[in-house]
């Protein structure tokens, strides 16, 4: 059995359930599991098959990402000054164009650049399949960089013809979605300890499907126990469009269609009012907050504060990268926090709540209990970002809060199921700079219509 042993950590964040911050700390692994936490003393050996002597770093448990569409990689900075409705509907016949190597390539750069950024676990809500494009582009894709995955199989069924936002030409057969998304589960789906692949029943948004869609989505998740997962509440626009088509707002809509639950998590919710973060909270519904991408798109500022007192679940999500332009998950930490502030109250929300929502919160909002801390027992999935760089000078005398208030930077060291996938700042699993070709080639042949 492979073993891997952390040592001389300078601060080690665990996000256990007593919060414990420890100095000159140390991490055992055995295989893909954690075997202990504490000093180096207390260890059960004191050396291993991998050593990493963290003396500089500051380290925390892998960030969670809970909501992205990493094809959207390839198409950043149009639509510059859109609202949501009318950014996508400048993107859609370009992302009509994508092809199988589109979205493998755009998934493990998103991947890359996330794991760089300190993430370890993330969600990808794939929602359009033109031409060739299936689902298993992107799980190839995680599976060769060695990500934690969870592959959202997402669908669109009501084109303009029939009242919905997309071009007919990229929404897809109902009894198709639901046949191929049976398909995926049974064959990829592993719900298991410590999995590295789950799926997602995931229809995209109430302005793209139908309302039996969504009710057969989630009679289909619930009968193989798998999690389901949509967009909700974005901006104004989707609160009227609920309002006109349902007679509903969007809260009356989940619960509605059965998509409130434990295994239930929504992108966004910027406008829930004070009634659907109580039936969210009461059912255990999960929230991904995307702060960048609404800034970006003037959605406004979802309630994060209110969410968290009144015990929502809630992690964080870059979400598309081309409403985002960027797949920094521990910049999204940070923007939650200033964010949450921006109404007058400076202690609106705290650098260790924001890292909360990015690890415990996240796990908990994707149905995971064997990631988010720092813990025996629990997967072997953490990150370490030195100190001793210009970012952080200054700032040493709280490590944690530097990894928030300071400018974020990429991670120095990262651990994925027991495997070192970062060292010394390098991505192990892949030739970034051949993958950033690769994709920069892609994205002009696609913007450009070639």
């Amino acid at each position: 059995m492979a073993t891997l042993l952390a040592k001389n950590i300078h601060t080690l964040a665990t996000m256990d359930d007593a919060g414990r911050e420890m100095s000159n700390a140390a991490i055992f692994v055995r295989d893909n599991v954690i075997e202990a936490v504490g000093t180096l003393a207390d260890m059960p050996a004191q050396t291993a098959d991998t050593v990493l002597d963290l003396s500089w770093h500051v380290v925390i448990p892998g960030l969670a990402n809970t909501h992205h569409h990493m094809y959207q990689s390839l198409t950043r900075v149009l639509a510059q000054e859109c609202e949501l409705f009318d950014w996508l509907k400048t993107l859609y016949p370009i992302w009509a164009r994508l092809r199988s190597e589109h979205v493998y390539i755009s998934a493990k750069l998103a991947m890359a650049e996330l794991m760089l950024s300190g993430c370890t676990t993330s969600s990808d809500h794939l929602y359009i399949y033109p031409n060739d494009v299936t689902l298993e582009d992107e799980i190839r894709a995680a599976q060769e960089i060695g990500i934690r995955f969870h592959a959202a199989r997402g669908s669109m069924s009501l084109g303009e013809s029939k009242g919905g936002l997309p071009p007919d030409s990229v929404v897809e057969n109902e009894e198709a979605i639901l046949r191929d998304t049976r398909r995926l589960i049974e064959q990829h789906h592993d719900s298991s300890c410590y999995a590295m692949l789950r799926i997602a029943v995931a229809p995209c948004s109430p302005f793209s499907v139908t309302q039996d869609l969504m009710r057969e989505s989630a009679t289909l998740a619930r009968s193989y126990g798998v999690h389901l997962h949509t967009h909700l509440a974005e901006n104004d626009k989707d609160i009227a469009y609920s309002l006109s088509q349902f007679g509903q707002r969007p809260g009356d809509y989940a619960e509605a269609t059965g998509w409130v639950g434990a295994d239930v998590w929504h992108a966004h919710c910027v406008h829930l009012n004070h009634d659907e973060i109580q039936l969210f909270a009461h059912t255990q519904t999960g929230v991904c907050h995307c702060p960048s991408s609404n800034m970006r798109l003037a959605s406004g500022i979802a309630p994060l504060r209110a969410m968290l007192d009144a015990k929502v679940k809630v992690g964080l999500g870059v979400d598309g990268s081309a409403s985002n332009d960027s797949g920094h998950l521990l910049t999204e930490a940070r923007q939650a926090m200033l964010l949450q502030r921006f109404g007058g109250n400076p202690a609106a929300l705290s650098a260790r709540e924001a890292l909360r929502v990015a690890t415990r919160g996240g796990a908990a909002v994707l149905g995971r209990d064997d990631t988010g801390m720092i813990a025996p027992g629990m997967a072997a999935d953490f990150v370490a970002y030195r100190l001793d760089n210009i970012a952080f000078a200054g700032a040493t005398h709280d490590p944690i809060a530097a990894l928030v208030f300071c400018q974020p930077g990429t991670v120095d060291v990262s651990v994925i199921n027991g495997k070192l996938v970062v060292q010394d700042g390098r991505l192990l699993t892949v030739d970034l700079p051949v993958l950033i070709e690769k994709h920069n080639q892609l994205s002009r042949q696609l913007i450009n219509g070639d």
